[in-house]
């Protein structure tokens, strides 16, 4: 009897069983576009690959177990013996493993690396994001050591290995490895130059013994980690490997780890450092220079992270209203559902297509081109300040979407929220996104150039874009008080970068609706505010994720 008042009506269906990549037009199209002809059908193939992986059932629910079943640490073993280790649930290493093999840390040895690397990295986001630390760390480290050749030798064939190997031994025995970071102290956050951790020389020539704490040391059981210590010739950065080359344990003592609000199934400790073997990465006294080449690589994976969990939010959305009646009529079809969700389709896609863009730039740059690494430079911390800020407001627009349902774990909502505030502080947070811009417009003419000429491309097609450039450039011409509107100049370096390239790249109709209301002043503060004349119904198509 009971089951008679339980039949289920009017629920959407799991989104689950397609393919992410090719349902992500705004994604595929950016592959397509940045990648040379002669690469285009393997890359296409090999991430529709990679698509498919994330769309699965199995796949999806190994996310989902990842993220119930945080990692623990277990100091000492049943014995008393110091073992300072990190257990993870199986499904944490099932998604490490794909991560690895769908080439996550091998950006830097083949053709279109960034681009390929970069659309991958915005497909496994949407499947737990945890995962992609470690593997965001290990392809970081790649551009610091190689500042040292002979430690870049003997390490990047092994970051950029597609074989993940979780057992901790020398790295010179594995076939392939991951890192971490261990930089920010309590004391000192984004003032690294800070840092406390003491560095003494010993016998052997570039070798140190370390000593400090590190607040946050990221990817804790990794086999190596970037760390900023004081050196006598001043703050300089550390190769610090988890097990020394005779097989004995480094003295890498994790204190604890910490309770994040996303982010749950990756670990961070506390760890310290107590006559710990390293091995300087580059000069002294340039650490601080050293570990930034790392970070500019980060950087980018946040706007590409962010970007990925705004897809999967608005897919969530879209696919839910899309299968949703209320009122007579599909939610998607009704003009006020279908203006929020064209609202966030928008977003999503402005995001995705600044990320590409600055992958292929990445790409580019690696060959020898000189402007396309002068647009990084102003390019990446701007995109990172804005992007990673609009992703929280998209996460929780997006849950608003499924009522009552996406506030229920179950949906995969709240993960996408609580997740949704990390890139916007990973790797220094908004104010030092800002104040390197600042910097960049200073100190770097080539990168305010590189920045125009790309604008510029797209100057005569929108009368709003081009208001928007010219607004831009008055701002520019003074900069005496620029750091207190520091901020301001990020956001709308940013945004008037996005909608250059939505006007040259995407549909009219996405394009239009951009313009209208993040350049032209015709929308509101809120998600859902956007002109009622434009096309909504084709953007919120163009969005919806199939099968």
């Amino acid at each position: 009897m009971a089951g008679s008042t339980h039949t289920v009506t009017n629920q959407a269906p799991p989104l689950t069983g397609y393919d992410v990549f090719t349902a992500d037009r705004a994604l595929a199209e950016a592959v397509e576009r940045h990648l040379p002809a002669e690469l285009r059908e393997e890359a296409l193939a090999e991430l529709s690959g990679t698509g498919r992986g994330c769309g699965a059932l199995q796949t999806q629910e190994w996310g989902a177990q990842a993220d119930a079943h945080p990692p623990v640490l277990r100091t000492h073993d049943r014995y008393g013996h110091r073992v300072d280790e990190v257990d993870f649930h199986p499904a944490w290493h099932r998604l490490l493993g794909k991560g690895v093999s769908a080439g996550l840390t091998d950006a830097w040895s083949r053709p279109g690396g960034h681009v390929r690397r970069a659309a991958g990295l915005v497909l496994w986001t949407q499947v737990d994001a945890g995962i992609c630390g470690p593997l965001s760390m290990t392809h970081a480290a790649v551009p610091a050591l190689r500042t040292d050749p002979e430690l870049a030798a003997a390490w990047e064939p092994r970051l950029t290995s597609r074989v993940y190997d979780r057992e901790l031994r020398p790295a010179h025995l594995k076939a392939g490895v991951l890192f971490g970071t261990a930089v920010t102290e309590k004391q000192g956050g984004s003032d690294v130059r800070a840092t406390t951790t003491s560095a003494r020389p010993l016998a052997e020539d570039g070798t140190y013994e370390l000593t400090g704490h590190k607040w946050f040391c990221s990817a804790p059981m990794s086999d190596g980690f970037l760390v900023l210590a004081r050196a006598p010739g001043g703050p300089t950065c550390f190769l610090v490997p988890r097990v020394l080359a005779d097989g004995t344990r480094n003295a890498v003592l994790l204190q604890r780890l910490k309770d994040k609000l996303g982010n749950r199934s990756n670990a961070t400790a506390e760890a310290e450092f107590a006559g710990t073997w390293a091995r300087r990465v580059g000069e002294e006294g340039r650490g601080v220079a050293t570990v930034l080449e790392a970070v500019a690589a980060a950087r980018l994976d946040c706007v590409l992270g962010s970007a990925g969990l705004m897809r999967q939010a608005v897919a969530q959305a879209v696919h839910h209203c899309a299968h949703r009646e209320a009122f007579g009529a599909k939610l998607a079809d009704q003009p006020l559902m279908r203006n929020v969700l064209a609202d966030l389709a928008v977003e999503s896609e402005a995001a995705t297509t600044l990320g590409l863009r600055l992958a292929a730039a990445r790409d580019a740059a690696e060959a020898g081109d000189e402007r396309e690494r002068a647009l990084l430079r102003l390019a990446v911390p701007a995109a990172k300040y804005w992007v990673t800020k609009r992703c929280a407001p998209v996460a929780v627009e997006a849950a608003e979407c499924l009522g009552g349902n996406g506030y229920v774990e179950e949906s995969g909502m709240p993960r996408l929220v609580r997740e949704s505030p990390l890139n916007s502080l990973w790797e220094g947070a908004g104010n030092v996104q800002a104040l390197d811009v600042l910097r960049a417009l200073g100190r770097e003419p080539a990168a305010l150039d590189a920045y125009l000429t790309e604008v510029g491309a797209a100057r005569g097609a929108d009368h709003r874009l081009d208001a928007a450039i010219r607004g831009l450039l008055t701002e520019l011409a003074d900069l005496a008080d620029g750091e207190g509107r520091a901020r301001r100049l990020a956001e709308r370096l940013a945004l008037v970068l996005q909608g250059a390239l939505l006007v040259r790249y995407a549909p009219p109709e996405v394009a239009d609706a951009f313009c209208a209301s993040r350049l032209g002043g015709d929308g509101g503060a809120a998600f859902g505010t956007l002109p009622p004349t434009l096309d909504l119904a084709a953007v919120v198509e163009r969005a919806r994720p199939t099968a």
